[in-house]
């Protein structure tokens, strides 16, 4: 079996050989900033949002990265070049762009180790994170409050895309004692209001107004943007950001997640509480409608037909999105 390639530090070596050391910032203080993108069609969708947020995370942490977002871009498309031939026809590519600081001061003067900052870009099918997921489109996903909050913006910045998340596998784990196999867990901020997913953003639909949270204590996804800023203006739905809390979910016509690997998903209860009639609503069936017009791929039918195909997963270890245990 041909094995992809990782664009690791300038050059394409087999993904089983992009590694790091075990003095790396990355590792040692979960010092990286990163992206994950997605395609259809096998034609990337908003990369170049996807690499300005992540040169904004490097800005801010202030990592001495020489390359230029136009070169991240390039290395982005070799990569997919590279590995094209080996994904079936049917596959999407998943990008996985990976930025850490390098080694640690005190081990610098180590012999072998590479020096200066880590650029990693890895790209698998799109299908193994949504491998599951096609039910969700159906019955929807009923979003767990976890006493595990998100960490506040003046604490440790969520709009800056790093991997100092062990917050939201402590919140995954605690969702995942719940009975059922549709629970997502769904963070408060230090206030109470309604912030974020791990690893998606939270919508509600109130009298025919999509509604989000404000984008202080969250990642302002690049899915949620294009809900907010493509999506509703092209169906003519009003749409605003503000705060609400649990009471505002229970009482809504209907919620969603977005997030870039399955772009949206319905939530349909909360805590075991259905949110308006406890069904897929009418304004996600829009929404998502209009994004696979918009992008010529079936969204749903895509991530469906692959559950069909998928082989068991016996795999006791975490997901992006789930943890699951023993």
């Amino acid at each position: 079996m041909k094995q992809r390639l990782v664009y690791f530090n300038g050059k394409l070596v087999p993904e089983t050989e992009a590694k790091i050391s075990i003095y790396d910032s990355a590792l040692m203080f979960g010092d990286m900033v990163f992206e994950m993108t997605r395609s259809f069609n096998k034609q990337q969708f908003k990369l170049r949002e996807h690499i300005d947020r992540l040169y904004a995370g490097i800005k801010i942490l202030r990592i001495p990265l020489d390359m230029t977002p136009d070169e991240m871009e390039r290395a982005c498309y070799e990569t997919i070049e590279a590995n094209d031939h080996i994904f079936s026809e049917d596959d999407e590519h998943r990008l996985m762009i990976d930025i850490s600081r390098g080694l640690l001061g005190i081990y610098q003067g180590i012999e072998g180790l590479h020096k200066g900052c880590n650029i990693i870009i890895a790209d698998f099918p799109l299908r193994w994170t949504v491998a599951g997921m096609g039910m969700l489109f159906n019955r929807g996903i009923n979003a767990v409050i976890t006493s595990q909050r998100a960490i506040p913006s003046h604490l440790l910045d969520p709009k800056i895309k790093n991997r100092s998340r062990i917050f939201y596998l402590m919140a995954n784990i605690e969702a995942a004692q719940i009975e059922g196999d549709n629970n997502w867990a769904l963070l408060l901020d230090p206030d109470g209001f309604i912030a974020e997913g791990t690893g998606d953003n939270f919508f509600i639909v109130k009298d025919g107004v999509v509604i989000s949270p404000e984008g202080r204590n969250i990642l302002r996804g690049i899915s949620r943007d294009y809900v907010m800023k493509d999506l509703c203006p092209q169906l003519g739905i009003p749409v605003v950001e503000k705060n609400f809390e649990a009471y505002d979910v229970y009482t809504a016509d209907e919620a969603f997640m977005t997030g870039t690997p399955f772009c949206m998903l319905p939530v349909t209860s909360l805590n075991g509480n259905t949110i308006g009639k406890g069904t897929v609503g009418e304004y996600f069936n829009r929404l998502i409608s209009q994004w696979s017009t918009n992008t010529g791929v079936d969204i749903i039918g895509q991530i469906k037909g692959w559950d069909l195909e998928r082989e068991t997963n016996s795999s006791s270890a975490p997901t992006p999105y789930r943890f699951k245990g023993k």
